[in-house]
């Protein structure tokens, strides 16, 4: 067994342990925020889906460049299933976001800039899939799809930026906030501690979902390879 299917198979146990154990601690232990109530814990799973938005596409980015640059299958294989990843915990975001929308502004959607610029972002990766299965030709599938990745991860710093550069709806970051120059927690500390244990849960999932995909990707590759070689 290799390194990443050792890796993968720890993971899978690691993973969905640790995604049970902080709902445990979200769910059963976390006091309920006193304005909200709640519909606050859904922060627990809004926020780590974003920063997994956020490095999934990032990955996308830089084995884009790597596959321009060194023309290796392998760069464009992570590129591939990171963007998959990117694209589930998007559609994640936005469907959380919504639903914590609902209460605390009286409706499901606004065009709101933070709301409006993570949809593009969705739209740009499910494009970024509708072109790979529109190109038969495997390297021409790579290249055109990276320069799309690279476009598209372009879209993050505006989403992240948005609640800055416009007037938004949206609340500025959960985590933490800048007050006499320093930044300090956003939230007190029973409510913080779970709030990073999720992420850190989410991006193990994260690790174990693209080492899962990676492999997969591989061996289908292997697999067209071969299927080629025997026809000609």
């Amino acid at each position: 067994m290799d390194s990443a299917a050792r890796w993968t198979a720890r993971l899978e146990i690691i993973a969905p342990l640790t995604l049970f154990a902080c709902g445990l601690w979200v769910f059963v232990f976390t006091p309920t925020e006193t304005e909200q109530g709640f519909v606050q814990k859904i922060m627990y799973i809004h926020v780590p889906s974003v920063i997994v938005t956020y490095l999934a596409f990032f990955v996308t980015f830089a084995f884009g460049i790597a596959y321009l640059w060194k023309r290796l299958l392998v760069f464009d294989r992570i590129a591939k299933v990171s963007a998959e990843i990117g694209l589930i915990f998007c559609a994640m975001v936005l469907l959380s976001g919504a639903v914590w929308g609902r209460p605390t502004w009286g409706t499901y959607w606004v065009w709101d800039a933070r709301l409006t610029t993570t949809l593009l972002l969705f739209l740009i990766f499910l494009g970024y899939f509708l072109l790979r299965l529109s190109v038969q030709d495997r390297e021409k599938e790579a290249r055109f799809a990276s320069v799309l990745g690279i476009i598209g991860f372009l879209d993050i710093p505006i989403v992240h930026k948005s609640v800055e550069w416009w007037r938004t709806l949206h609340q500025p970051s959960t985590l933490f906030k800048v007050q006499e120059g320093a930044a300090k927690p956003a939230m007190p500390p029973e409510l913080l501690y779970p709030l990073l244990a999720s992420m850190f849960a989410m991006l193990l999932f994260y690790g174990y979902l693209l080492l899962l995909r990676w492999q997969m990707e591989e061996n289908q590759d292997q697999l067209h390879e071969a299927l080629a070689q025997e026809v000609n």
